[in-house]
């Protein structure tokens, strides 16, 4: 068998380890069963895992689900305590250190003080805070992704594969960005059928077969949101940039789709370093 067909039978397997974890997150995980799925002992798919991922299968398990409390912390009323049993932590105290370790404050507090609520209106006055907006002129970008449907909050699912199928094909590149494309407003259109690719900036020439797909992102004028904190807190930044900043800026909206560029990776930092660019496309001036 060639250096290739291991290596496309390793992004096969890491495909399906991606999935069955990103399906199952609200079950118990056992990484023994996640090596059945994957077809190799646990000594020998743990060490390809963590050397295509750079972390551990269980370090990946407890990162998504503090992701997705995050976003039940955020969105929801849902108790604490049944938030933490939802996630797979049987106690209210190991949940609150974990979360609080991860996000630097208890789960309780981030739900009324968090980065989200920086920008609220208070006492039905507009929020003097800002976030820090730039306008840039880019050129057309190619990209190479794979597409997702569903909630948003879900597309590391798509990430996954995309990274499993880079490095398993030895076409990652240390320059690649990675860059979120957004094509609905999830006020507007079911969870479900929500539309978004996981891409990384990548040249022309490096191939592009399936399910990689090749994106375009138009050139042009650009108003750049950047962020600092969770994915979570993020629903916050667009209200802001869409009902704040907007209205003020004397700028009009292009018709392009918006998108998110990553500067750092949620696998090495954590999430209150998490830096985020939102791209909003604006109309040429004049």
């Amino acid at each position: 068998m060639s250096a290739n067909e291991i290596w496309a039978t390793y992004e096969k397997r890491l495909l399906r380890v991606s999935a069955y974890i990103y399906e199952h997150l609200e079950e118990d995980l056992d990484l023994d069963r996640l090596s059945d799925i994957a077809c190799l002992s646990a000594h020998h798919w743990h060490r390809v895992y963590r050397a295509v991922h750079n972390e551990t299968l269980a370090a990946t398990v407890r990162r998504l689900r503090l992701h997705r409390a995050a976003g039940d912390l955020v969105r929801s009323n849902t108790s604490v305590r049944d938030i933490a049993a939802r996630w797979g932590y049987p106690n209210l105290q190991s949940f609150t250190r974990t979360f609080a370790a991860a996000y630097g404050m208890p789960p309780a507090r981030y739900r009324k003080e968090g980065p989200h609520r920086a920008f609220e209106p208070e006492n039905g006055k507009e929020s003097p805070h800002m976030y820090d907006i730039t306008i840039r002129t880019m050129s057309e970008q190619t990209l190479l992704g794979i597409p997702h449907a569903g909630s948003y909050m879900g597309i590391g699912k798509a990430f996954e594969a995309l990274y499993g199928a880079l490095f398993s094909r030895n076409i990652f590149r240390p320059d690649m960005r990675m860059v979120g494309v957004f094509l609905d407003d999830p006020d507007l259109v079911p969870e479900e059928k929500l539309r978004s690719f996981a891409c990384v900036t990548a040249s022309g020439d490096v191939p592009a077969e399936p399910p990689l797909v090749r994106r375009t992102l138009a050139g042009g004028d650009y108003a750049v949101l950047r962020h600092k904190g969770p994915y979570a807190d993020m629903g916050a930044a667009y209200r802001w940039l869409y009902a704040t900043w907007l209205p003020a800026s004397g700028r009009s909206i292009r018709d392009e789709v918006m998108f998110e560029a990553y500067l750092n990776n949620p696998r090495e930092v954590p999430p209150n370093e998490l830096l985020t660019e939102i791209f909003l496309p604006l109309q040429p001036v004049g």
